[in-house]
């Protein structure tokens, strides 16, 4: 369910923006937000839902009641009214509820050297699922309506609160805090908000433009404030300790810088697919295939992979071999085949 919005909604992109060509709104950036408000909504509460998840207990409490729910009205108000900001992000706070919730059951049903087998099933599943996202979702794009594909999350979201009720364990920290940092909740995803508003005008206003300059220094400031109250309040949602150790901050800054470029191409491809190379969306779809089912593929191996040589080494290797599938996917020109233009960047990006 978390997984498999992001995926299905890129390849649809076009064909939303079809739908709502003769609104004033349904220029690029207006694409960029379906996708924004969906990230901004998961990246700013996802420290909360682990925090939740703590006290409350990470079965019941949110795949029960808050997460399926969530995700279902959201896909439903999208499929039914419009894709627009407000439904994707209440989607994208059902996620992050679901996401901190799910590892944090596998952190305490395995231990040791399953741990990280287990973590890396679950990243299978979650790319198996994402491959299939864009190829459903391409079809139903092309043979039904974009609307369809928002559908989707209705029958996950009744499977996953029958599997929380009837198939996971529970679980809840006693030491938890009872109170939750909600002036942090506020600064972050404040300033996250207004520098990703920033930063999607800049383009079409350019950066002296006082609808860019103004949000994206609202942002940079709200931001520095989240970091001084993170130092104050006795139960900050981003501890500053976590920063005192390399391996943490290492770890979060490649994690970033790596998705960061990823997202990029995942968001634009499909448009570039459909609009100039004349896919269908089904065809679109198809083309995230060998990324999505080798990640699958090998993410549990990867797993036992990194007890044997260790993080470091599958770190560094990873980042490079993404970097040339990366600038692969720069020489593809109209007219080139999958298979030469696309298929390499691909293997590439998920082998590594």
């Amino acid at each position: 369910m978390a997984f498999i919005d992001g995926s299905v909604v890129n390849i649809a992109l076009p064909a939303i923006q079809r739908d709502f060509a003769s609104s004033a709104g349904a220029n690029l950036a207006a694409m960029q937000w379906v996708i924004n408000a969906y990230l901004l909504a998961l990246g700013s509460l996802v420290l909360v839902g682990g925090s939740l998840g703590d006290r409350f207990g990470a079965a019941q409490h949110f795949h029960h009641r808050h997460c399926a729910f969530y995700r279902r009205v959201g896909g439903l108000w999208a499929g039914l009214r419009h894709a627009g900001p407000d439904c994707r992000a209440l989607q994208g706070v059902g996620a992050a509820l679901l996401v901190p919730a799910s590892l944090a059951i596998i952190g305490n049903v395995f231990e040791g050297d399953a741990r990280g087998k287990a973590i890396g099933t679950w990243a299978a599943w979650a790319s198996i699922t994402g491959a299939a996202g864009p190829v459903l979702g391409g079809w139903l794009v092309d043979a039904v309506s974009w609307r369809a594909i928002f559908f989707l999350n209705v029958p996950l979201a009744v499977a996953t609160i029958w599997l929380a009720l009837y198939a996971v364990p529970d679980s809840r920290d006693p030491d938890a805090p009872q109170h939750f940092d909600w002036l942090g909740v506020l600064l972050v995803a404040s300033g996250l908000g207004a520098l990703t508003y920033g930063l999607t005008l800049a383009p079409e206003r350019g950066w002296g433009h006082a609808n860019v300059l103004w949000p994206m220094v609202f942002g940079v400031a709200a931001l520095a404030a989240f970091g001084v109250a993170q130092v104050r309040v006795s139960a900050p949602m981003m501890p500053p300790a976590l920063f005192k150790s390399r391996d943490f901050v290492g770890a979060n800054l490649l994690t970033l810088l790596l998705y960061f470029a990823l997202g990029g191409v995942l968001f634009f491809l499909p448009f570039v697919l459909i609009g100039a190379f004349s896919y269908s969306a089904t065809a679109a779809g198809a083309t995230l295939l060998p990324f999505s089912l080798i990640l699958g593929l090998l993410s549990s191996t990867a797993g036992k992979a990194m007890d044997r040589f260790g993080a470091r080494l599958m770190l560094f290797c990873g980042p490079m071999i993404a970097a040339g599938g990366l600038a692969l996917m720069a020489l593809p020109g109209v007219g080139w085949p999958y298979w030469a233009g696309f298929f390499r960047p691909w293997w590439c990006w998920a082998w590594a």
